[in-house]
């Protein structure tokens, strides 16, 4: 290689030395330095700037000091913790608490909650009796379709809603009913029927025009938000709080007992204005009572959990326990079959529909636990 070429080659050191650069300058000149892409960025950790606020702690609202002064008291108690250990990851461990916390004020909301007496206020054509009629064979066509019991839940929250606002006739009622199913089911199930499927179910009542213009309708009341806290969202939660003193064989039976009573709430009309939290701990209380009728059955862990003492569910519980007993609409059967018979496909029910309850619940367990 020539000398020539040799001289010609000059390194970017080099070359910074004997040219002055451009950035240099412009800082010098008190120009701003242009920023290089990734350039100025340094593996040196970067000391923290003093916090002049550090230290100081704001004062805690009145609302605040209570919560705090009420959570204290409840880890101080005899209270078992429901998410200690749990390692399965739906169920959130290290978040149920503030979660639940939100779903608790989600549905007290107006917007996601029906009206308790719509059937007085706005209706003039459909009674309670057509209302339960629908939801009992509404459960029939769920276990058709082996629909998730979530689904269920939610379709009666919709046929609810949507006939607090809104007078329908009639002969439009089951209509409502499986459109409201074919939204909650598109929102729940991983393969939900097909709108063709619920025409079928209805004997081809309905056309699939219909019923896809009654979906529109709803979906344009509900405003397109289908996602509600309901009796099931409650429901696993308190079962979890309340399994710490059962007995370990009737752990099973406790459980889908709860199920039962909680589905049976969704026939009786009177169970609408109640709030689906309390109707959930109104069906694991009485669930508890029937399987030790001896015993109270509220605990420290379930008042925690739950958040109501068991005066809050008296009325509740007793339009539940009505149910159970068959002092009111015994004719309607979709739920206790479901519940009663051991299928193959529900094995794990456990004939809890069959169990013995006893017809009088004493006055002394609504009262304050000690």
């Amino acid at each position: 290689m020539s000398d020539k070429e040799n001289g010609s080659r000059v390194t970017r050191s080099l070359a910074r030395k004997r040219v002055p650069n451009a950035v240099d300058m412009a800082v010098r000149d008190g120009a701003k330095r242009p920023r290089v892409v990734l350039g100025d960025l340094s593996n040196q950790p970067v000391a923290p700037k003093p916090n002049p606020r550090a230290g100081r702690r704001k004062p805690l609202a009145p609302s605040e000091v209570q919560k705090k002064t009420v959570e204290e008291e409840q880890k101080s108690s005899d209270v078992t913790d429901i998410d200690a250990g749990v390692d399965d990851p739906q169920l959130c461990p290290q978040y149920a608490a503030d979660i639940y916390r939100y779903l608790r004020s989600m549905e007290v909301e107006a917007k996601r909650r029906p009206d308790g007496d719509y059937i007085e206020k706005v209706q003039k054509d459909v009674t309670a009796n057509m209302r339960a009629i629908l939801v009992d064979w509404l459960v029939e066509v769920a276990e058709e379709y082996k629909l998730l019991s979530d689904t269920l839940y939610l379709t009666i929250s919709y046929i609810d809603r949507f006939l607090s606002f809104n007078p329908l006739n009639r002969q439009r009622l089951q209509l409502l009913g499986v459109s409201s199913m074919l939204i909650a089911a598109k929102y729940e199930e991983i393969t939900p029927p097909h709108v063709e499927d619920f025409c079928y179910i209805t004997d081809n009542t309905y056309t699939r025009e219909e019923v896809i213009k009654m979906e529109s309708e709803i979906l344009k009341f509900l405003r397109f938000e289908m996602g509600n806290p309901t009796i099931k969202t409650f429901l696993r939660r308190f079962i979890r709080a309340g399994q710490d003193d059962v007995q370990s064989p009737k752990f099973l039976q406790f459980e889908f007992l709860s199920n039962y009573l909680a589905e049976l709430s969704l026939i009786e009309y009177n169970c609408v204005g109640f709030l689906p939290s309390i109707v959930a701990a109104a069906s694991v209380f009485l669930a508890r009572f029937t399987l030790n009728p001896t015993t109270h059955p509220w605990t420290a862990s379930l008042q925690h959990y739950t958040g109501y003492k068991p005066a809050e569910l008296e009325g509740c519980v007793h339009y539940i326990h009505e149910m159970q007993v068959g002092r009111k609409v015994a004719s309607l059967l979709a739920v206790r079959d479901k519940y009663k018979l051991h299928k193959i496909d529900h094995p794990q029910f456990k004939c809890v529909a069959s169990m013995n309850c006893p017809s009088e619940i004493p006055r002394s367990y609504f009262q304050d636990i000690s």
